[in-house]
């Protein structure tokens, strides 16, 4: 009786796993930006921008926003990551004594995702070159 009892409790509990399995329902956060956020003597030659995540993106998946169109840099190429997807750089064409204002993702664009579809919250990041 015992037997047939630990039995029918190890098959329950196998059953039952599955669904224990907690989903990750946290954002991903920007933990850095290259220029920094809020630099104000960048390098007009920089060639590329880049944002770092702490933890893995979703590949293929960005959204470099503007606030304002003229305050955007014109790109030089395709986003790309790399670091395992935790760093997506952004080839430009930096204009000297200019002012920049981007968006890591914005209310109506999210794709800025991490491996479980979790949107990074909206991160304003601006530099001006020299």
């Amino acid at each position: 009786m015992l037997k047939k009892y630990l039995l029918v409790m190890t098959i329950v509990f196998v059953l039952l796993l599955p669904g224990c399995v907690v989903k990750d329902n946290i954002p991903p956060e920007v933990i850095g930006t290259i220029p920094q956020n809020g630099t104000q003597d960048v390098d007009p030659a920089l060639a590329e921008i880049s944002v770092t995540f702490n933890e893995p993106m979703m590949d293929e998946n960005w959204s470099w926003c503007y606030e304002e169109k003229d305050k955007f840099p014109p790109m030089g190429g395709q986003p790309y990551y790399i670091e395992d997807n935790t760093k997506n750089v952004l080839p430009v064409k930096l204009k000297p004594n200019k002012e920049y204002v981007i968006w890591i993702n914005t209310v109506n664009f999210k794709n800025f995702k991490d491996k479980a579809g979790n949107p990074t919250e909206p991160y304003r990041f601006t530099f001006k070159t020299r």
